[in-house]
């Protein structure tokens, strides 16, 4: 079908969308930037999506309460520093005409797709709005054992490789609240780029904390300037996870379709499918990953705390001395 603005899309229904993007990059991601708002949106996104359970009453899953009823839902512990996009993101919502679940979601999709590297997620059109806020306790924390983690996941429906998946995301994150001292500290070298350097440098022996010390939910740092969270060092040196966290590592391939399925699968968490459109094709093409990472300067191989018996992947080291990672802008 070709929309009245010239756009083409597989379903009618899907034309309404455009301009909406379109709002979405001037509005909200500085014209199209992998920055703050987009990496804020992404992880909106799932905070929302995760307040689901296949086993008892744990919210509407991916259906837009936490922006509705972001008066209750940003109290959470697990929620800290998600007031910055939830506030950012509103009033920019209240010009679409969307319900807050597609709202959310689209953001998350568009948001990501702004980032070198990253996969062209799936669009599903047409949550009901939400019927109420999801309940505490729903998101996992970076104070969490491997053990809570994948318990909550698979409350969710998701298993260890979709888990370890689904922390991709940490590729373009940043850590505002774990150290309020260093608000957009990120979790690699390269957060502007949607890339598997994350999984590389989380198996680096830690060497400082980039802030005020030892906070919970925070373990030594390899890099200067950079946060590693406690729950991602466990997840990757633990016996059940360890190896398909090690598989990512310079696989571009593998972490981009990893993620894209299973942020499909967390996209409509809670909703009916059936009633829904699909409208991926509003979504914009992310450039690609000019690849491949590389060891920060002065790391190696001999750095690397491998938890897996598997094949490390051959990997070139950055020339120069060690570098300290910046901020993210506007954090």
């Amino acid at each position: 079908v070709t929309c009245p603005d010239g756009h083409v899309t597989a379903n009618r229904a899907c034309c309404a969308l455009f301009p909406v993007v379109q709002n979405l990059q001037e509005n909200l991601f500085d014209g199209g930037e992998c920055g703050e708002e987009a990496h804020s949106a992404l992880r909106l996104s799932f905070h929302d999506a995760i307040g689901f359970s296949l086993n008892s009453n744990k919210g509407g899953g991916a259906d837009g309460s936490i922006l509705l009823f972001n008066a209750t839902e940003l109290t959470f512990h697990a929620n800290g520093g998600i007031d910055d996009i939830t506030s950012r993101q509103f009033p920019v919502f209240e010009t679409t005409g969307l319900t807050p679940g597609d709202f959310v979601h689209l953001a998350g999709a568009v948001g990501t797709a702004n980032c070198p590297g990253a996969p062209r997620l799936q669009f599903m059109f047409g949550r009901p709005p939400p019927i109420a806020p999801a309940p505490d306790l729903t998101v996992p924390e970076p104070t969490d054992d491997v053990d809570a983690i994948l318990a909550r996941f698979a409350d969710a429906g998701f298993d260890a490789s979709e888990v370890v998946a689904l922390l991709s995301s940490h590729t373009i994150a940043a850590a505002d609240v774990v150290d309020v001292t260093i608000p957009g500290t990120p979790f690699d070298s390269t957060v502007g780029t949607f890339d598997t350097q994350v999984f590389l440098e989380v198996l680096l022996a830690g060497r400082s904390f980039p802030g005020n010390g030892s906070q919970p939910g925070e373990v030594l740092s390899p890099l200067a300037g950079e946060m590693r969270l406690q729950s991602d060092f466990v997840v990757s040196r633990d016996s059940r996870t360890a190896c398909l966290w090690q598989a990512m590592v310079n696989n571009q391939q593998l972490m981009v379709s990893s993620f894209a399925a299973a942020m499909a699968k967390l996209q409509v968490l809670g909703q009916n499918v059936n009633t829904m459109v699909d409208c991926s094709d509003v979504i914009p093409e992310p450039a690609p990953f000019a690849g491949p990472i590389k060891f920060p300067a002065s790391f190696s191989m001999a750095d690397v705390e491998q938890a897996c018996a598997s094949t490390f992947p051959q990997i070139q080291t950055v020339a120069g001395p060690a570098p300290t990672v910046a901020p993210v802008p506007g954090s």
